[in-house]
């Protein structure tokens, strides 16, 4: 059984189809990027996935259920979404307590003060940062936190938007080296969308190159690698990601 089950899957904003036809299955454990420039439709997946894009077709299955349109409670639970913006995904009046003690809350899970604490421990973040404001912590402290939300309900998979590329580059790799452990330490699956073709062969097993809504190649790492991707588009991509070093 795959862990996260696309089939058919079309998207659109309005009048504007925005995703088209995408088929993928990703199976437990394992670590996939969609990669792409701008616009191709990577985001606008995960956001269907974790029920923000109400407008689509087709199937969409995470952990063998079907996900209804709209937010699936059930659902939630079991997958759970890191923003790419550590500044805007956290609420500046809240402090990091209030912040993670919420989803538990929410599903009226007890013992909050005990599993928010173990939790900052589990993402790198001394106890002292517990009772500040997101405006008191720097970017990667701000994305730890983003990234302990998300693991608050312990959740079986992570949709990572973009997880380090509002980060500074010496900060990019703590939270890289974080989101790795994490995976290996509770068995976590990740979609991630990027386009930063290293990140991918740092953190990822397989990837999907999208161009326009659509799916053009689906590869391992290890084809990345080696410079093996076989589309024009996805050559496209790599050689301008060497370009850019």
């Amino acid at each position: 059984m795959s862990t996260i089950s696309l089939k058919n899957l079309d998207i659109s904003y309005g009048d504007t189809k925005v995703v088209h036809g995408v088929n993928l299955e990703i199976a437990d454990g394992e670590s996939f990027a969609l990669v792409g420039e701008s616009g191709s439709g990577k985001s606008t997946i995960l956001r269907a996935i974790a029920g923000l894009a109400p407008d689509w077709t087709g199937e969409i299955s995470v952990l063998g259920k079907a996900r209804s349109h709209g937010v699936d409670r059930d659902v939630s639970r079991q997958c759970q979404m890191v923003f790419q913006d550590p500044y805007g995904s956290l609420h500046p009046r809240k402090t990091i307590d209030a912040t993670l003690s919420e989803p538990l809350a929410i599903h009226g899970i007890g013992n909050r003060g005990e599993r928010v604490e173990a939790m900052l421990k589990a993402v790198g973040l001394d106890q002292r940062f517990r009772f500040r404001f997101p405006h008191q912590l720097s970017g990667g402290q701000r994305q730890r936190v983003a990234i302990a939300r998300a693991l608050m309900l312990e959740p079986k998979v992570l949709l990572l938007d973009e997880p380090t590329s509002a980060l500074d580059v010496s900060v990019q790799a703590e939270i890289l080296n974080l989101l790795k452990r994490l995976r290996r330490e509770q068995g976590l699956t990740y979609l991630m969308v990027t386009h930063n073709l290293p990140v991918v062969s740092f953190l990822c097993d397989r990837l999907a190159v999208m161009r326009h809504g659509r799916i053009v190649e689906v590869a391992s790492v290890e084809q990345l690698k080696h410079g093996q991707l076989t589309a024009d588009y996805s050559r496209e991509l790599m050689a301008a990601t060497v370009a850019s070093v």
